[in-house]
C-alpha cells in the first residue's frame, strides 16, 4: 500500500502529475484538507477490498497556513499506521510561474485585491516550505513541458524495485542549471563539437558527433570518473533509503557534449541496474 503526497506551487504542473498517477490506476483526491490526511490513510490502511491501495492527494496552498507547521507529526503518523507515504513538491521560478497565469488566465489561489501575483507567489513559497523540505522528490518544471512531466511520473512510478532509480540529466549551462538535481558535474572544459562545422547543427545523439566525442581521450577519462564515483558512492544511497537521484550533466548549449555523456552514462547503468532514464531538457 502506497500514499502518494503531491504538493507545489500553483502553476507548477500539480494537475499533470495527478493525472498521470490517475492513469497509472492510482485513486487520486485533489485539494484534500490537511486535517483529514490521516482519516484518509487510516481507511487505505483499513479497507478490506484494498481499493486505494495505491492512493495519491493534492495538497496546496488553499490549506490553512498554520496547517502546515505540523506536516511533518502528520507524516510520521501516517508512517507509524504501516502505510509507505512519499511527497512529491513541484516547483518553477517567478518569471514562469507568472507567464503561465498570464496564458491561462487562470487566478493564483491567494492572490486578492491588495495581494499582486508576485506577492502571492513569494507567500506560497513560504506557506509550503515545511512540505517542501519533506518531500522525497523535488521536480522544478521551469523548463519541463507537460508531456515530460506525465513522462517523468510515469517513470518513476512504474519503477517497481527497490533500487534506487537513477535519472540522467543533460544541460546547458546558459539556460541556467537544474535546481532539482542531486549532482551537477560541469563538463564545459571538454572539446566542443559546436565548433566543428559540419557537426554544429547535430546533438549528441547523432552517429557523427558520438563518433568525434569518443575519440576524445579526455571525453572517455570525464566519463570513467563519474561512472566510478557513481559506483562508488550510490549504494551508500541506496542504504539511506533514497530512492531518487538526478545527475545532472552540463555543457555551453546542451545540444552536444552533455546529451553524449548523458546518454553514455545512461546506457552504462542500464546494464547494471533498473530504473535507470536518461533526459536532455534542451533537445525537447
Amino acid at each position: 500500500m502506497k500514499l502518494v503526497i503531491v504538493s507545489g506551487l500553483s502553476g507548477s504542473g500539480k494537475s499533470v502529475a495527478l493525472d498521470a498517477l490517475e492513469d497509472l490506476g492510482f485513486y487520486c483526491i485533489d485539494n484534500l484538507p490537511l486535517g483529514l490526511l490521516p482519516a484518509f490513510a487510516k481507511q487505505i490502511v483499513e479497507s478490506p477490498r484494498r481499493n486505494y491501495e495505491h492512493a495519491a492527494v493534492g495538497i496546496d496552498a488553499r490549506n490553512l497556513s498554520d496547517d502546515f507547521q505540523g506536516f511533518p507529526d502528520l507524516l510520521d503518523e501516517i508512517t507509524h499506521m504501516g502505510l509507505a507515504c512519499e511527497v512529491i513538491f513541484l516547483q518553477a521560478d517567478d518569471d514562469t510561474l507568472i507567464k503561465r497565469f498570464s496564458e491561462t488566465r487562470r487566478k493564483h489561489p491567494l492572490t486578492r485585491a491588495e495581494v499582486s501575483l508576485p506577492e502571492a507567489i513569494q507567500m506560497e513559497r513560504q506557506v509550503l516550505d515545511s512540505l517542501a523540505l519533506s518531500s522525497a522528490w523535488c521536480i522544478d518544471t521551469t523548463s519541463t513541458n507537460v508531456h515530460q512531466l506525465r513522462d517523468m511520473i510515469r517513470g518513476r512510478m512504474q519503477h517497481k524495485a527497490k533500487s534506487l532509480s537513477l535519472t540522467f540529466l543533460s544541460f546547458g549551462y546558459k539556460h541556467g542549471v537544474p535546481v532539482d538535481a542531486d549532482y551537477v558535474f560541469d563538463i564545459r572544459c571538454l572539446p566542443n563539437p559546436h565548433w566543428v562545422p559540419q557537426l554544429r547543427a547535430l546533438t549528441g545523439l547523432d552517429d557523427e558527433v558520438r563518433e568525434f566525442l569518443g575519440q576524445e581521450a579526455d571525453m572517455s577519462e570525464m566519463f570513467d570518473n563519474l561512472r566510478d564515483f557513481l559506483e562508488r558512492w550510490i549504494p551508500h544511497f541506496e542504504a539511506d533509503n533514497r530512492t531518487y537521484m538526478t545527475v545532472a550533466i552540463g555543457c555551453t548549449g546542451g545540444q552536444h557534449r552533455s546529451v553524449y555523456l548523458s546518454r553514455r552514462l545512461g546506457d552504462y547503468f542500464s546494464q547494471q541496474r533498473e530504473g535507470v532514464l536518461v533526459r536532455h531538457r534542451e533537445l525537447s
